[in-house]
């Protein structure tokens, strides 16, 4: 039981890290653009550009705390 626990942090660490808003923003992304391509469109840029947005906000944030 011990190395499933291990196992199962190692992987919310691998996977959250030290900003869960970026890991909550990433999933989002993809279940965004998994529902626009199950109703037909082409949504390829949708997540590289959700990414971009969410790491150009998470130095933003981080920037804008340390004055």
């Amino acid at each position: 039981m011990r190395y499933l626990i291990a196992f199962g942090l190692f992987w919310y660490d691998f996977v959250v890290g030290d900003d869960w808003s970026i890991a909550v923003g990433v999933v989002a992304a993809i279940a965004v653009a998994a529902l626009l391509v199950n109703a037909g469109m082409n949504a390829f840029w949708l997540v590289p550009l959700a990414v971009a947005g969410l790491l150009a906000a998470s130095l933003w944030r981080v920037s804008g705390s340390e004055g």
